[in-house]
C-alpha cells in the first residue's frame, strides 16, 4: 500500500438531523466519487465498530443505512463485527438488523470456517477471507478523543479472538493495526460518524453534527483527531500507520474539502470543554472508578466462565480511554468493596485475586 499520494482528501460535511444520507452524499461528490468501487462485480464490507450493543458509541443506523445505499450496485454487502466479552458479533449486530435484507447480511467475522493465515505483530492469526481483495472494505465509526483513535483502531475488530486483551500493550498494538491494514489490502473507504463528539471510549457525548469521508483511512484519522481536540503527532497508532506510508498524518499535506476545518475550530474546542464538564459532573478521575466497575458489571465483562484479573480490570479500564497510572490501589480497593458488598465474588488463585458474577 506505499505510495499513496501526498495530498489526501478528506470531506466535511455538517448536517442537519434526518439528512444523514444526503451528507454522505454530499462527501462522496466532494472526493470525487466512488464510482470505481460502486461495482457488480465486487461485494462490500461494511465494518462497524460497537463495543457492546448495550450502548450507543457506534456509527448510527441511519449512516450505516446511507453507507449501503452508496453502494447501491453492490450484489452483496456485509455488516461485519467480531466476538468480544460483550457477545458474538453477530449478537451486537442486531444494533442495525433493521437494514438486513437478502443482499444486505450480517457477518461474524470469528467464524472460521473460512480464513486465511496471516502473521500479525509477530502472531500467526486466521482472518476471515471476507476482509480481503477483491472486496471492498468500508471502515466506520465516531468520533471520539480517545488517543488510540477511531477509524484505525476499528481495525482491532478484525482480530476473531473474543479475548483481544493480550494484544492491548502498546507496541504490539500499533504494529496489530497496521500489519492488518497491510494483510488485508488497505482500507478503501472510511466514513467517520460525527454525530456526537464522545469522550475516549466511554458514553459521554455532545452534538457535532459532522461528517467525515475520504479514501486515506490515516488522514480520516488525522482529521478526526484534530476536531475532536487530539494532537495526531502523538497518537501512537497514527504515527506507526504513517512511519509504514500507509497515509498522510501531517494535515498541511491533506486537502480538506467541505466544510473548511478552521470554520469549525470553536465548535470543536466548545465541545472538548462541554465534555470536560460533563466527565466533572460526573466525578471526574478520583471518582471514575466505581462508575466504571459498575459499568463493567453490567455490561457482562465479568460474567461467568470469565474471572478477571486486577490486570485485566486495569485493561478493561485503558480500553475506555481511561488512564490508570498512578491509581492501581484504587481499582483494587474499589473491586475489594464490590466484592464486600455483593456485587462480585472474588478468591485469591496462583495468578492472584480473580472477579466474577454468576
Amino acid at each position: 500500500m506505499k505510495g499513496i499520494d501526498l495530498a489526501s482528501k478528506v470531506a466535511i460535511v455538517k448536517f442537519d438531523k434526518n439528512m444523514e444520507e444526503k451528507s454522505l452524499e454530499q462527501a462522496l461528490r466532494l472526493i470525487d466519487g466512488i464510482s470505481d468501487l460502486n461495482t457488480s462485480k465486487k461485494a462490500v464490507v461494511v465494518k462497524v465498530g460497537v463495543f457492546s450493543h448495550k450502548a450507543d458509541n457506534h456509527t448510527s443506523v441511519s449512516f450505516v443505512d446511507a453507507i449501503i445505499n452508496s453502494f447501491s450496485k453492490a450484489p452483496k454487502v456485509f455488516i461485519a463485527e467480531s466476538d468480544n466479552y460483550q457477545g458474538t458479533g453477530l449478537e451486537r449486530l442486531q444494533i442495525w438488523k433493521e437494514l438486513f435484507s437478502e443482499r444486505v447480511t450480517p457477518f461474524n467475522l470469528s467464524n472460521l470456517e473460512d480464513v486465511q493465515d496471516v502473521t500479525l505483530a509477530g502472531q500467526k492469526i486466521k482472518l476471515s477471507t471476507l476482509l480481503f481483495k477483491p472486496n471492498i472494505f468500508v471502515n466506520t465509526h465516531i468520533m471520539r478523543t480517545f488517543k488510540r483513535g477511531s477509524i484505525l483502531k476499528n481495525l482491532f475488530g478484525c482480530i476473531p479472538t473474543q479475548k483481544k486483551a493480550k494484544f492491548h500493550k502498546n507496541q504490539i498494538f500499533c504494529s496489530l493495526l497496521a500489519d492488518i491494514y497491510e494483510a488485508i489490502g488497505g482500507v478503501d473507504l472510511s466514513i467517520m460518524d460525527g454525530t456526537y463528539l464522545w469522550r475516549g471510549a466511554g458514553d459521554l457525548r455532545v452534538p457535532m453534527n459532522i461528517l467525515l469521508a475520504g479514501r486515506d483511512a490515516v488522514a480520516v484519522e488525522t482529521v478526526g483527531a484534530i476536531l475532536a481536540g487530539l494532537k495526531p503527532e502523538r497518537m501512537p497508532v497514527t504515527q506507526e500507520f504513517v512511519k509504514r506510508g500507509l497515509g498522510v498524518g501531517d494535515i498541511e499535506n491533506i486537502e480538506i474539502v467541505g466544510t473548511p476545518l478552521e470554520s469549525l475550530h470553536e465548535e470543536s474546542k466548545l465541545a472538548a470543554k462541554a465534555l470536560i464538564e460533563k466527565w466533572k459532573k460526573r466525578g471526574g478521575a478520583p471518582s471514575i472508578w466505581a462508575p466504571t466497575i459498575d459499568n463493567l458489571i453490567k455490561e457482562g465483562f465479568f460474567q461467568l466462565p470469565h474471572k478477571r484479573t486486577r490486570d485485566e480490570v486495569v485493561k478493561a479500564f485503558e480500553s475506555k480511554g481511561i488512564s490508570t497510572k498512578g491509581y492501581r490501589g484504587v481499582i483494587s480497593t474499589t473491586l475489594t468493596r464490590r466484592e464486600k458488598t455483593g456485587k462480585l465474588k472474588a478468591v485469591k488463585e496462583s495468578n492472584g485475586w480473580v472477579y466474577w458474577t454468576e
